[in-house]
């Protein structure tokens, strides 16, 4: 079998896995999100927290919940890392210094996982368990629970009324994470992957000096960090590492489960605003975005130009043999337009195209179909965006799911799209014009200016992946990209439950002919273009000064 064909058959694996896991899991996620029931260890919760689950929110209570939470989780974790010299299980590992800790502590808890650090030289058994992994969990749970929010601004009328944060929270984690992520580590231990609390062993010489290994809870938390989106590697080489990511086939079920609450998340979107086809509209949109830049990824890392690529069957470098060029693609487009940052080959090493389509996947807004709820959210914005296009093109006031796109929710959305393309190009002019940060590239030219391009887009757009060659463990680097993390995770979200507050005191509109069909083909067309224009217009200068010149070169 050629490795083309090889690729091409994963893809169509994939594509027929999630499309028997859309329905169930959409209808599943819908069922808990619209239930008035509280399971026993919920209840327990609650209690232990102090929340009352039964009280309605409206958008700026749910947004302290929301901030209040995470700054809890911040100082936790950094506390932790602090303190890890002194804790017990930490293999011997000193604290972490101040500029890395806080960069740590803010890349999980808005579940960006950007790692500065060598994980298998830095963080012990209880960081790794008690802080990273319980914030993989958590942090993709708020994701959901804000997008469902907006879902219910688009649902509900003549209210503010939202929900509670704490129930969405609680039961994000408990009815969907935690179950799913517990099959999928035991998928992943039968594939071969490491589950224990071993120390470190010496395995051998290597390049002259002594090779160690440490084990740890790898495979619990290799399934939560590809199910909530999250990306951080246990190992510094992240799911190219065999004790991460052993197979072929523990491949294509790393790149399922990034895919798969995304993806049904639409489903969920569609039954709780009345309307099935809503959904499929939303899916469509981020189907047909997500397909084209995998075919246009493969197509660009499977090209013969030259005579090695000619040899090799494509462009190997910076990838695991153990998956090929077709599984690496796969991976890196899922993991891009996704805002998980996992990684299974090197992206500094694709092509130049191809390191170009992993930004532009981030730079879209990772909304095909993104994060575990910031993909939901990030394309309904948008949704909101090309209708208020289309309305100005008809010359009437543009409508949405019933909801008038009026002055304050246009502006709600313009600022939800201006910021993280201000944090990226901003950061990344100041860290080009500066001499100190200059000195982290391994890389000059194009390649090196992309280096930098691609930390702060992944930072910014809570990916959390790596071009690779740019030593970020600077206090620079740690605290911009710090920075970037914060301002572009909780801003955003400010803005969402800002509208979907005002979406929900809004009185339905009925239907007209003059409504556009947002149901139909044709608006699905004009989402697609609204959101390749927009991106386009704002980065493609500094993608020209990077991946498409060294790419065209």
């Amino acid at each position: 079998m050629g490795p083309v064909l090889a690729g091409v058959l994963q893809l169509l694996a994939l594509i027929a896995a999630l499309a028997l896991a859309y329905v169930p899991l959409g209808n599943y996620m819908a069922r808990v999100y619209s239930s008035d029931k509280h399971w026993r260890v919920e209840k327990w919760i609650y209690k232990a927290i102090g929340a009352n689950p039964d009280t309605e929110m409206r958008w700026t209570a749910y947004l302290r919940g929301v901030l209040a939470f995470s700054v809890v989780g911040v100082l936790f974790l950094y506390l932790l890392q602090r303190l890890q010299g002194v804790l017990p299980g930490s293999l011997g590992f000193k604290s972490i210094d101040p500029d890395q800790a806080f960069n740590t502590a803010v890349s999980f808890v808005t579940n960006t996982n950007w790692q500065s650090y060598y994980g298998e030289q830095a963080m012990g058994h209880v960081v790794q368990t008690a802080g990273l992994a319980v914030q993989n969990f958590v942090s993709a749970a708020v994701g959901i629970a804000v997008a469902v929010a907006l879902v219910r601004g688009f649902a509900r009328s003549r209210t503010g009324e939202l929900g509670n944060f704490w129930s969405d929270l609680v039961r994000g984690t408990v009815r969907i994470l935690v179950p799913i992520a517990a099959v999928a580590a035991v998928v992943l231990v039968a594939c071969g992957a490491i589950q224990n609390f071993s120390g470190i062993h010496e395995v051998g010489q290597f390049m002259g000096g002594q090779q160690q290994w440490n084990g740890g809870a790898v495979a619990s938390q290799e399934a939560i960090k590809e199910l909530g989106t999250n990306g951080g590697g246990y190992f510094n080489a992240n799911s190219a590492h065999p004790f991460e990511n052993p197979t072929p086939f523990s491949n294509l079920w790393e790149i399922f489960l990034i895919l798969l609450i995304p993806f049904a998340l639409t489903r969920t979107f569609g039954l709780m605003v009345g309307s099935v086809k809503q959904g499929y509209a939303i899916l469509a949109t981020m189907a047909t975005i997500w397909l084209g830049f995998t075919a246009l990824m493969m197509w660009t890392e499977f090209a013969h130009h030259g005579p090695a690529f000619q040899i090799a069957g494509g462009a190997y470098e910076g990838k695991e043999v153990r998956f090929g060029v077709g599984g690496s693609s796969i991976f890196a487009v899922a993991t891009t337009l996704t805002s998980t940052g996992a990684v299974d080959s090197f992206h500094s090493s694709f092509t130049g195209l191809g390191g170009g389509i992993t930004m532009l996947g981030m730079m879209l807004g990772e909304i095909a179909p993104g994060g575990t709820g910031s993909g939901l959210y990030g394309m309904l914005i948008m949704a909101i965006i090309a209708v208020f296009i289309a309305g100005l093109m008809v010359g009437r006031t543009p409508e949405y799911l019933g909801k008038k796109i009026g002055s304050r929710e246009i502006k709600l959305a313009a600022c939800y799209i201006l910021v993280t393309p201000a944090l990226v190009l901003v950061f990344t002019a100041f860290a080009m014009a500066l001499p100190t940060p200059a000195n982290s590239m391994t890389n000059s030219g194009a390649h090196g200016f992309s280096e930098i391009l691609y930390a702060y887009t992944s930072a910014s757009n809570n990916n959390g992946s790596a071009f690779a060659g740019l030593n970020a463990d600077t206090q620079w680097f740690n605290s911009t990209l710090g920075l970037c993390m914060l301002f572009g995770r909780f801003i955003p979200m400010i803005f969402v439950l800002a509208l979907a507050g005002s979406l929900a005191e809004q009185k339905p509109v009925p239907a007209t002919a003059g409504t556009l069909r947002t149901d139909k083909p044709l608006y699905t067309g004009l989402l697609v273009g609204t959101i390749i224009i927009i991106t386009g217009l704002t980065y493609f200068p500094a993608l020209a000064l990077g991946p498409l010149a060294e790419g065209l070169a």
